[in-house]
């Protein structure tokens, strides 16, 4: 068998008969545990979404569960969800895994007239670079500054309850993603800020400047 030398990458003959294997690409599955405690966690932060707008008349918090739970939903599960995509992309196990205590806390200061939650996070297992650390934190942002543009702009070509109801899920995502960018602790703006100074800067101003647009 004629052994054939190549002096580079390039003089290799890909369609002559050779087979090379490629990785399958990454896909989004959701493992049970997972998707029970998503669910959960929607449940549980829609029913203390409710209480707070409501508050002191409690009895009455059912009436704007279904608000709640469309801000709960484009809010909170497609920030969580884009991290876990992200995530994945880069090769690592991404799973949701819910902090009780962070609902519990959440759902009892809902009866004071406000909400400070830490419902849970994506955990990311694997030593991601600080750029694939710094894009997977940016994920979950991006997702709340998307939709928020995208109910903004609903909002402005429909009336009535449809404009309420889109400028609420607006400002919710874009408060979550201003919150979410501020460079401390655990929060996504720390990781962001240490990969890319100027992409963390844009979006913070691009996030607060659509708080102020939904005000």
């Amino acid at each position: 068998m004629e052994r054939k030398v190549y002096l580079s990458f390039h003089d290799i003959p890909f369609d002559d008969g050779y087979s090379y294997a490629y990785y399958p690409k990454p896909k989004l599955r959701f493992s049970k545990q997972e998707i029970k405690e998503l669910l959960i966690s929607i449940i549980v932060l829609s029913i203390a979404f409710s209480i707070m707008r409501v508050a002191p008349y409690y009895a009455y918090f059912y009436l704007y569960l279904p608000i709640s739970f469309l801000a709960v939903i484009t809010a909170f599960a497609c920030h969580e969800i884009a991290h876990k995509y992200m995530g994945i992309r880069y090769g690592y196990w991404s799973e949701y895994r819910m902090y009780p205590q962070g609902l519990l806390f959440a759902l009892l200061l809902s009866f004071a007239g406000f909400l400070f939650a830490a419902p849970g996070a994506v955990l990311i297992y694997g030593m991601p670079s600080r750029e694939e650390s710094g894009k997977i934190s940016m994920a979950g942002p991006s997702a709340n500054i998307i939709i928020a543009i995208l109910f903004l702009l609903i909002s402005k070509i429909s009336a009535g309850i449809v404009a309420n109801v889109a400028i609420a899920i607006a400002l919710i995502n874009a408060f979550l993603a201003f919150f979410n960018l501020i460079p401390i602790g655990p929060l996504d703006g720390r990781k962001i800020f240490a990969w890319n100074l100027a992409i963390w800067a844009i979006m913070i101003i691009l996030s607060l400047a659509l708080v102020i647009i939904a005000l």
